[in-house]
């Protein structure tokens, strides 16, 4: 049985997004593609014709996966709780202890996860040792770095 995927909803719209223009754009472009290299005559020599399969591949390859993780998709819903504790689609500053610099976090699902625009995936590291912690707790998290130390001060649902 298939395991359900949690998404935010910024991200289980952008995905749905992505799928309408593969369907609706980038399929149909590229059937224009083979077919524009097609006319151009040998097939075997016809580097156009084997990138535009390629493509083709690529894209449908694409909607499926698309399809799939749409289909299994929980969308999390925080605007109903009161953000006292870190859970999957929070918004978290930290303090770290070694470095004294405050971090901002948002616990999202592997496939949000953008470290250089703050998004943390909840099953790496910190975002699993994060979750379920409340205002002012000091968490310790064994990074590849060794141990980090973090203190946190907000929790925010966005």
């Amino acid at each position: 049985m298939s395991q359900t995927v949690p998404l935010t909803k910024e991200s289980f719209e952008a995905l749905q997004e992505d799928l309408r223009r593969l369907i609706k754009e980038e399929r149909p472009k590229v059937i224009q593609d083979i077919a524009e290299a097609r006319s151009h005559g040998d097939l075997s020599e016809n580097a156009e014709y084997d990138a535009a399969k390629n493509r083709q591949a690529f894209i449908e390859g694409r909607i499926l996966e698309l399809g799939d993780k749409l289909a299994r998709a929980y969308v999390v819903d925080l605007s109903n709780l009161k953000p006292d504790k870190v859970v999957f689609g929070a918004t978290v500053t930290v303090y770290d202890t070694a470095t004294e610099e405050e971090i901002t976090y948002k616990i999202v699902g592997e496939d949000e996860a953008d470290i250089k625009v703050g998004k943390i995936s909840c099953t790496s590291p910190v975002g699993k040792a994060l979750i379920g912690h409340k205002l002012d707790d000091t968490v310790k998290v064994s990074v590849p770095s060794g141990l980090k130390e973090y203190e946190i001060l907000e929790i925010k649902y966005e």
